[in-house]
């Protein structure tokens, strides 16, 4: 999975089609709309467009319904993710991820690759740091079919073909070493998260990788991809019973074999920032500078998307115009944000040559100085607000994106927002909001440095300029 324009790839992708999951009684009413709305004991609050539908077997069926359209995502979200990984085991959800594509109980590699090409589909898959997802986008007249051949790969996987496999993923961490802009993301992760498995690389080790017996993968995949941990989405021209029948015939029977659940190992506060420097002859010094931020749950989670905007999430934000287009400082710089289950992070990245990186990050400083210190303007924040909403009010309008919305809300037991009530939020921001998340992510002391280059104390007195603005 690439990196957008604002963000850093945070999952690890497989594989992208022709372009870019004995079943018991619903344990949720069907004859009253409102009774399918309401997981027992507790879960994710939906709103009227959303159907949510739990099997006796623990699987989840969330759906949302889209007229205007033809095709249908569907998605196979996992609660797994690398942040479940013990130290001796990082890496497998990723490996795993990429053995689904592998065959299954009932088709081969190559006949999972021809099926998709003959509906001209969409398959794809991520591994993130919360979870695990295999989706799909097909006309709506293949999903049974689909529906099947995915079911399969997730609940059935051959597991037969590892040997190759693990060579594919070796070249892709090769790879990934040689491409220090994607890998500095990683870094400043150790650094933010230090010792916590937050702050390792979804993509896994090679000694994992290569060294783990088919048998503790075979055992890793059995314990993981259990019923109960598994939602199941579809976005666009769906009906909910039509999943919910497919689902009840496809998914293997809950027999109590699994006793695996998540252990989320709290992540550290991290009050004090740190550095990390990994030389290597490179072109360009990339540096990221960030620390933690705000779980996925947390209702200032809008304000600091408005914020983030502000700092360097557009090409009018002020480290674009201050770092590039003012003074020409740098190609790519721009900020981030990431949220997890209990945590989150916050963050910037600037890829710049050895000439000028004590003025960039120089200049850096001044503007994380001015965002803690000095107010965002009215019309910062007008502006901000509108593009916040646009692009998610645009983003909406992508089957794909909803169905991602619904099996990560899902399965993360999050509240499952109205559009009106996504904007509403937006709308709520005020300045103070973002002048209390400033001081309080972008305070000097909370951050950590990363950086990959080719000369580690030219690196470290950037630093120092950093730190310097920003005190002053």
């Amino acid at each position: 999975m690439t990196a957008t324009a604002t963000e850093p790839a945070s999952e690890t992708g497989t594989r992208i089609g022709s372009e870019s999951l004995s079943e018991g009684s619903e344990s949720l009413s069907e004859s009253a709309q409102a009774a399918d709305r309401v997981r027992p004991g507790g879960g994710p609050r939906l709103t009227a467009e959303h159907r949510l539908t739990e099997l006796e077997s623990g699987v989840r069926i969330v759906t949302e319904a889209m007229s205007s359209v033809r095709s249908v995502s569907l998605g196979f979200w996992i609660g797994t993710g690398s942040r479940d990984e013990a130290d001796a085991e990082a890496g497998l959800s990723h490996l795993i991820e990429h053995l689904l594509f592998k065959g299954s109980s009932k088709y081969a590699s190559a006949e999972i690759d021809q099926l998709f090409d003959a509906m001209g589909a969409e398959l794809n898959a991520g591994t993130g740091k919360d979870s695990t997802s295999v989706y799909a986008r097909v006309l709506d007249q293949h999903v049974e079919r689909a529906f099947d051949v995915i079911a399969d790969m997730v609940f059935r996987p051959a597991l037969d073909d590892i040997d190759s496999e693990r060579e594919v993923i070796l070249e892709e961490i090769a790879m990934y070493e040689d491409d220090p802009q994607e890998k500095v993301f990683d870094v400043l992760g150790e650094a933010v998260f230090e010792g916590h498995p937050l702050g390792r690389a979804i993509i896994g080790r090679s000694e994992v990788i290569a060294g783990t017996p088919a048998g503790e993968i075979a055992g890793f995949h059995a314990n993981r991809y259990a019923p109960g941990n598994i939602v199941i989405a579809g976005a666009g021209a769906v009906e909910h019973e039509q999943l919910v029948s497919l689902a009840r015939r496809h998914t293997p029977p809950a027999d109590g074999a699994s006793t695996w659940t998540a252990s989320i190992t709290s992540a550290p506060d991290a009050a004090q920032g740190g550095r990390r420097f990994e030389r290597k002859d490179t072109e360009q010094f990339h540096v990221c500078i960030g620390g933690p931020g705000l779980s996925r749950h947390d209702e200032r989670r809008f304000a600091l998307r408005v914020l983030d905007t502000i700092l360097g999430g557009t090409s009018s934000s002020r480290l674009f115009q201050e770092v590039r287009e003012k003074r020409g400082l740098a190609y790519a710089v721009y900020s981030f944000i990431s949220s997890y289950a209990d945590s989150g992070q916050i963050g910037l990245y600037l890829g710049t040559r050895a000439d000028n990186l004590a003025q960039a990050l120089s200049v850096v400083g001044v503007e994380l100085s001015r965002v803690v210190q000095e107010p965002v303007t009215e019309a910062e924040l007008t502006r901000a607000k509108e593009n916040l909403k646009g692009r998610v009010l645009l983003s909406l309008e992508s089957t794909s994106a909803r169905m991602s919305r619904l099996g990560s809300e899902v399965l993360a037991h999050s509240t499952l927002l109205s559009v009106d009530e996504l904007v509403e939020r937006i709308e709520r921001v005020t300045l103070d909001d973002l002048r209390q998340l400033s001081v309080e992510l972008w305070a000097p002391e909370r951050l950590s440095f990363a950086g990959i280059g080719p000369d580690p104390a030219q690196f470290d007195a950037a630093v120092d300029e950093v730190l310097a603005a920003q005190t002053a």
